[in-house]
C-alpha cells in the first residue's frame, strides 16, 4: 500500500479500576474476570501488575468509527463481567481513595520480576492509562514523526487529566498519575532521535546490558513500539467517557497523520529539547486545560486552551479526511466543560463525599454502553 493511500490504523488500550459498588473501593478481582473473559474477551483482556486493573485492547481498527464500536463493545462486555460477581468497573487516572498496600499483586512471573526490581515503586504504581497506536507505514518515518509528536504530548495530556486525588488526598495536581508513574526510570518523554538506527541501537545497548530483557520495558509518553509498526502515545489519563477516550484518539490519530505528511512533504516541524517539553508537561499535570503553556516558538506563555484550539485548526485538514469531526467536536466541549479531573473536583466540591466521586466517575464509565445481554 502506497503512503499516500495509507490509513492511519487505530489500537486503543484502556486500563480499568474494579470497584465494589458497596464500599466503592477497589477490589482485587481480576482472576475470577479473566476466567469468563477468555470466553467473551479472548485476547482482548490482560491483567495487569495489580489484581484490581484489567486492560482491554481493541483490534486493529481501520477508522474512528471503528474503534468507537470496539471501544463500547470491549467496555460492555467488561461491564457486564464484572457485574456477574457483584462488581462495577471504572475508567480513571487514580482511584480517589483507595491504597495500594491493600492491593494484591497478580500471579506470574513477569509481575514478580517487576516487583522485585521496581521494589516499593512497582506496588505503588496503583494507575490506570489509555495507551492510543497509530499505525504508520514506515519506521524510519516513525521515529521523525516521534521526535516532532513530543512537542503535543503536555497540549494533550492537559485534555485527558483525569487524577486529582490519590490516597484520599486532594493533591492539588489535576493529573497526579503522571507523577506516581515518572517515579519509574524509563518514562516521561523521550529524547528526539537522529534516526531509526540510533534508536534501535538504544534499545539494543539496554537489553545487552541487562536494564531491560526488551524494549517494552521503555515507558515513554510517546514510543516507536517494538513489536508493531505504531507509533504508540502513552502519556494520557484513562478517560471515564467513551466519548473523552475517542476524542483523544483521534486528535492523537490526526496528529500524527499531519506530522507524517509534513515530513513526505520535507516541511519540518521543529525538534525542541526534552527539557523545555518537561516545563509543559508539569503545568499541564499541574493545571490541567486551566493553565498556561509555553510557546516556545514566541517565547511566551500562552493559555493552554489558546494552543488546543490553535492544534485542533493545525489538523484540520486531516480531521476531515480521517472522518473525526465528531471526536473533534467533543474536543470542544472538554474545553468548555472540563476535563474529567475537572468533574472530579467539582463532585466532590459538591458533596465533600470521595464516595460520591467513585460513583460519577462509575456512572460515566457505563454511559453509553450496549445494554448487556440477557
Amino acid at each position: 500500500m502506497s503512503a499516500k493511500h495509507h490509513t492511519y490504523t487505530l489500537g486503543i488500550e484502556e486500563e480499568f479500576a474494579i470497584v465494589d459498588p458497596l464500599t466503592r473501593e477497589l477490589r482485587s478481582h481480576i482472576q475470577e474476570i479473566l476466567e469468563g473473559g477468555k470466553v467473551l474477551l479472548k485476547e482482548q483482556i490482560k491483567p495487569e501488575m495489580h489484581q484490581s486493573v484489567v486492560e482491554l485492547g481493541t483490534e486493529i481498527c481501520d477508522s474512528i468509527d471503528h474503534a468507537r464500536k470496539h471501544v463500547i463493545e470491549l467496555r460492555s462486555k467488561l461491564a457486564e463481567l464484572a457485574g456477574r460477581s457483584g462488581m462495577k468497573i471504572a475508567s480513571v487516572g487514580t482511584h480517589p481513595f483507595s491504597h495500594w498496600r491493600d492491593q494484591l499483586i497478580t500471579e506470574g512471573e513477569r509481575y514478580r520480576e517487576i516487583v522485585k526490581d521496581m521494589q516499593h515503586l512497582a506496588r505503588a504504581n496503583l494507575i490506570f492509562g489509555l495507551h492510543v497506536h497509530v499505525g504508520i507505514p514506515s519506521r524510519e518515518s516513525a521515529i521523525h514523526v516521534m521526535n516532532q509528536a513530543r512537542y503535543f504530548l503536555p497540549h494533550i495530556y492537559a485534555l485527558s487529566v483525569n487524577s486529582p486525588f490519590w490516597v484520599g488526598q486532594n493533591t492539588g495536581l489535576k493529573g497526579y498519575r503522571l507523577k506516581v508513574f515518572e517515579r519509574f526510570p524509563r518514562t516521561g518523554i523521550p529524547d528526539a532521535f537522529e534516526s531509526l538506527s540510533e534508536y534501535e541501537d538504544f534499545c539494543k545497548l539496554l537489553v545487552k546490558t541487562g536494564c531491560i530483557d526488551n524494549p517494552k520495558k521503555i515507558w515513554w509518553d510517546i514510543r516507536l513500539h517494538p513489536f508493531f509498526d505504531t507509533l504508540e502515545v502513552r502519556v494520557c489519563d484513562a478517560q471515564s467517557r467513551v466519548d473523552d477516550t475517542l476524542a483523544i484518539a483521534g486528535l492523537i490519530q490526526a496528529m500524527v497523520a499531519k506530522l507524517y505528511k509534513l515530513l513526505r512533504q520535507n516541511t519540518t516541524f521543529r525538534v525542541y529539547r526534552r527539557r523545555l517539553l518537561d516545563e509543559n508537561r508539569w503545568r499541564a499535570a499541574r493545571y490541567g486545560i486551566d493553565g498556561k503553556l509555553i510557546d516556545f516558538g514566541r517565547e511566551e506563555e500562552v493559555e493552554t486552551r489558546s494552543l488546543l484550539n490553535e492544534l485542533l485548526e493545525f489538523v484540520s485538514t486531516e480531521v476531515a479526511e480521517l472522518g473525526s469531526a465528531r471526536e473533534m467536536a467533543h474536543i470542544e466541549r472538554i474545553m468548555r466543560e472540563g476535563t474529567g479531573a475537572d468533574r472530579q473536583l467539582a463532585a466532590f466540591a459538591r458533596t465533600q463525599d470521595m464516595k460520591a466521586v467513585v460513583d460519577q466517575i462509575v456512572e460515566e464509565t457505563y454511559e453509553g454502553l450496549n445494554a448487556p445481554v440477557a
